[in-house]
């Protein structure tokens, strides 16, 4: 294990931007139903708008200069090659902060969030509320390589960014995560709790009661929301965990398709009220999804679905979380359990129901996320 940080630059070759150009000029969209709308899926009137804006309005060097105006690096740990973004506070009293992304996201979730956590002063509030902002892509995403071993599950991830954080030197540092990121920092709060002096969720996991009990009508609206869920949205997770490698074919190959597979998530999981571009700009959806694409990198995402699926990590009996938890409730957060089933879990000593967002909390309401990190983290400082 080598335990080298090397700078790291966001640098696209022009040679796959021309190839994306022409792949995008030749897409073959397929028929629709007339009048059927979102209902089988993304519409190809609104695929093509997002097309035609991606060939001819689409800046990517633009997009990749505000990447880099943050810093970028790499490490191996593991024997994995890690990308993360380290933005350091003006502060050396700030509070290290791990943000965790998932899937369909990535770091571009979290770009609006980092200036105001780590200068708040610049962005009209205290310097006590600094955060150091440590941002890794998840190993098979994005500018982290693909992993070239079974076995990168979420519990191996957790492993790695406890260590990542070690080899920053920081002794004392926050976690934030949903999605898969939320599954990656709770096992960091068991795996590390010495270190990892509190959580911050806005999808944590719940452990049902033998015996739930009487539900408010809030909590069993909640579940009948995430049975319907599992039953119209959660096939993308099936077939990520078992087929990975033949959906990905498709992915990596055209432009078009990784699109509609990544934005139909981004509209049914986010606070929009069905139009996504309520809450995010066409330039926020593609370079999401450009940063898949530049890396080729979409079946080894998927591959995490496999890895934990069959890893066992899901089926396992975590123990209680015992580090400080901070939950933010989004209102459309693809799974909300009943509080008191998140409390037999967690250490929830922080619970703030907000007044609007979904399951991309941080690209869709980045005030009221900022808001609330500071918030929490202020009781654990």
């Amino acid at each position: 294990m080598t335990e080298s940080i090397e700078q790291f630059e966001i640098r696209v070759d022009d040679s796959l931007l021309d190839d994306l150009q022409d792949r995008l000029a030749r897409t073959r969209f397929p028929d629709q139903i007339e009048g059927t709308g979102w209902d089988y899926g993304i519409p190809m009137d609104y695929l093509r708008e997002l097309v035609d804006y991606w060939v001819q309005a689409y800046d990517w060097r633009a997009q990749e200069e505000r990447l880099n105006q943050f810093d970028h690096f790499r490490t191996t740990i593991d024997g994995q090659s890690i990308h993360f973004l380290h933005s350091r506070s003006p502060n050396p009293e700030a509070l290290p902060l791990l943000l965790a992304h998932g899937w369909p996201g990535s770091i571009v979730e979290f770009l609006d969030v980092i200036p105001p956590l780590s200068a708040p002063d610049a962005h009209g509030a205290q310097s006590h509320d600094s955060f150091h902002v440590i941002v890794p892509s998840l190993p098979g995403y994005g500018f982290s390589e693909p992993p070239r071993t079974q076995g990168w599950d979420i519990r191996r991830i957790a492993h790695g960014f406890t260590e990542l954080m070690s080899r920053l030197g920081y002794a004392r540092y926050g976690a934030q995560g949903g999605d898969w990121g939320a599954q990656v920092t709770t096992r960091m709060g068991v795996y590390d709790p010495e270190h990892c002096v509190a959580l911050h969720l806005n999808m944590p996991i719940g452990r049902p009661p033998q015996d739930p009990g009487p539900l408010s009508d809030e909590e069993q609206s909640d579940l009948a929301a995430m049975q319907q869920f599992q039953r119209e949205e959660s096939a993308y997770a099936n077939e990520q965990g078992t087929k990975p490698q033949t959906l990905g074919v498709g992915l990596n190959d055209s432009p078009a398709g990784l699109l509609a597979w990544i934005v139909e998530k981004f509209r049914t999981w986010s606070d929009c009220g069905g139009d996504p571009e309520t809450v995010f700009t066409k330039d926020q959806l593609i370079t999401n999804v450009m940063v898949y694409w530049a890396t080729q990198t979409s079946a080894s995402a998927a591959r995490l679905y496999w890895e934990t699926m069959h890893g066992g990590a899901l089926s396992e009996d975590i123990p209680f979380i015992s580090v400080p938890t901070g939950v933010a409730r989004y209102p459309k957060e693809i799974l909300r359990w009943p509080r008191s089933w998140v409390e037999r879990q967690y250490n929830v000593t922080h619970w703030t129901s907000m007044p609007r967002g979904g399951h991309f909390a941080a690209m869709e309401q980045p005030d009221l996320f900022v808001d609330d990190l500071r918030t929490f983290f202020r009781t654990v400082r």
